[in-house]
């Protein structure tokens, strides 16, 4: 009975994130718009899976809320061990620790440096001197090919250097799960794969999964999986509902 017991646990321990009958609604009474319906979805411990679907299905919403961003209102939504609905604002808060996000938007700080932007998701691993972290900023400005620009400010950058600046912040936290919202939309071909191909090496070294959601028909060949969402509900690549 004890090892059946390990067993099962060792198996809940593989997944990053479980998501069973998730559902979310904006609005109230005759406003109220249901956006995700009835969802499911398991994502493995270093899996990079791409999601697709046209603007408004739901998707950013479903980011945000593995994300911790928003509250859980209906169904089972599990990350990195933690039960989410019904989990409190603090529970979330030290989740997020845990979990880099690259949104659409940047969300760069007009007033800070590349560098220090990437050093702000640096600065949530403890332990560190500033001068590591510091290292750490500049090490993943390099990797993302913007080594000679660390102290330009947002201003000064073009839209694809935001991009990028804002994709080293993300993994300069040394995050369990990535979160990506059009990571590639700002970016050439030629970047845009290369990006891609650094977030594969990060699932793949360090166990990190990666949800991205993306329009982008270039990468499509480097996910281990391909999800579509349409009105609320996720499909697989061959259009079945999982």
């Amino acid at each position: 009975m004890v090892k059946a017991n390990k067993s099962k646990n060792n198996v809940k321990n593989l997944k990053t994130v479980s998501i069973n009958n998730l559902s979310h609604f904006y609005g109230k009474n005759e406003n109220k718009k249901q956006v995700l319906n009835d969802v499911y979805l398991n994502i493995d411990k270093g899996e990079l899976v791409l999601l697709k679907g046209p603007s408004g299905c739901g998707k950013t919403t479903l980011l945000t809320l593995i994300g911790a961003l928003r509250t859980c209102q209906s169904g089972d939504l599990t990350v990195l061990n933690n039960q989410l609905n019904g989990a409190s604002r603090k529970t979330r808060q030290i989740l997020r620790r845990s979990i880099g996000m690259i949104f659409q938007g940047h969300n760069l700080l007009r007033c800070l440096t590349a560098e220090q932007n990437v050093q702000m998701g640096a600065d949530l691993i403890k332990g560190l001197t500033y001068l590591q972290r510091r290292e750490i900023a500049r090490n993943w400005l390099s990797a993302v090919g913007l080594e000679e620009h660390h102290k330009k400010l947002p201003n000064d950058l073009s839209g694809g250097q935001k991009q990028r600046v804002a994709i080293a912040r993300a993994l300069s936290a040394n995050p369990k799960l990535l979160l990506a919202d059009e990571p590639t939309s700002a970016l050439d071909s030629v970047t845009g794969r290369e990006i891609v191909t650094l977030l594969r090496k990060l699932a793949k070294e360090q166990n990190c999964s990666v949800l991205m959601v993306t329009h982008d028909p270039r990468i499509s060949d480097m996910a281990d999986r391909i999800l579509n969402m349409e009105d609320g509900k996720i499909y697989s690549a061959h259009s079945e509902l999982i």
